[in-house]
């Protein structure tokens, strides 16, 4: 006999029925597992984006690791700079990581599931090293405002403990502010349906899927937004205003083409960084369709972590010499 029968013989336990109803609606319908379509293209170019993406992944964590063991084994390189860009290495490799690896599987399968707890672990770790991005970079920028502004004074400001509790810092403050709403999703009711067409566990495709009033998790993350982006931003533009003042009063052509060459390379990351964050999430286009949507996402999840490395070891004298220097050296020992 269904147990709501019985209990509706008491008028009063109108409250309980509510109860058991709610209790089954759960059970029956709660999801437990996502199911990412990835890109529904057929097989021969299914297995052509596989090649090229483990490619990509391969080169970027050969990139990356080079760029820190070149960091940690070469004099030369003990600098302020080069450590946070050894720490932007070492974000990049988190990020494609926690996106690559799942996303061949997906295009080897046409699509798979990904567990509820995956899905929310994978769009933790992504949010918390892209939040650690934009604050190195708004610490790299820093560094190079002192560089620039203040020559005289940036070894005594920018010392060796600075910038390991500056890193350590931006490490916990990325993962506790993202913390604070991926809390919140994962606490949320997804009822059905289960299907998300995407790549990866991204927040806006989500979000759509939840029973939950989301009112409050997007409260939580414009919130968010200030101290993570908003205000990081508002640093890098004025302390590029500032650099480029500073520039711009140097009276040597030379001296002032080195000052520009020495913020270049990060100039180019950020804007990479932020003209693909911008189209993605800040200002995307009213009716865009969805594999414009992800070909956006795969610049700042797949290819962004690659042109990293490339930009800072072409355009870098030091790193090119660290480089030469570390291959000569087994034959100077032999």
């Amino acid at each position: 006999m269904d147990p709501v029968a019985v209990v509706a013989d008491s008028k009063y336990n109108y409250m309980l029925i509510l109860i058991i109803y709610y209790i089954q609606l759960n059970n029956l319908t709660a999801v437990s597992e996502f199911l990412l379509l990835g890109f529904q293209i057929s097989q021969g170019i299914r297995m052509f984006l596989f090649s090229l993406f483990l490619v990509i992944y391969c080169g970027t964590i050969c990139g990356n690791l080079l760029i820190i063991v070149l960091v940690s084994t070469s004099k030369n390189l003990h600098t302020p700079m080069y450590f946070f860009i050894s720490q932007l290495s070492v974000s990049d490799m988190l990020v494609i990581t926690v996106i690559v690896p799942n996303l061949l599987r997906i295009l080897l399968n046409n699509g798979g599931t990904i567990s509820f707890i995956a899905c929310i672990s994978q769009m933790y770790f992504f949010c918390a090293s892209e939040a650690f991005e934009c604050f190195l970079l708004t610490v790299m920028s820093y560094d190079r405002y002192v560089a620039i502004r203040d020559p005289l004074h940036y070894s005594s400001i920018m010392t060796s403990g600075h910038c390991v509790i500056l890193s350590i810092a931006i490490w916990l403050l990325a993962f506790s502010l993202i913390s604070s709403y991926n809390i919140k999703i994962a606490n949320m009711i997804f009822c059905g349906p289960n299907i998300i067409d995407h790549f990866f566990c991204d927040l806006v495709p989500l979000l759509e899927l939840s029973c939950s009033d989301t009112f409050t998790i997007h409260l939580t993350i414009y919130l968010l937004a200030v101290p993570s982006f908003i205000i990081p931003t508002t640093i890098i533009i004025v302390s590029y205003t500032y650099i480029v003042r500073a520039v711009l009063r140097i009276q040597s052509n030379i001296s002032r083409q080195k000052a520009f060459s020495t913020c270049s390379s990060h100039l180019i990351v950020v804007s990479i960084f932020y003209s693909t964050l911008f189209g993605v999430y800040i200002f995307p286009t009213k009716g865009q369709s969805l594999i414009i949507s992800k070909i956006l996402s795969l610049l700042y999840t797949v290819f962004t972590p690659l042109i990293n490395p490339i930009i800072y070891s072409l355009r870098n004298k030091d790193i090119k010499k660290a480089v030469q220097e570390n291959l000569r050296r087994p034959n100077l020992q032999y």
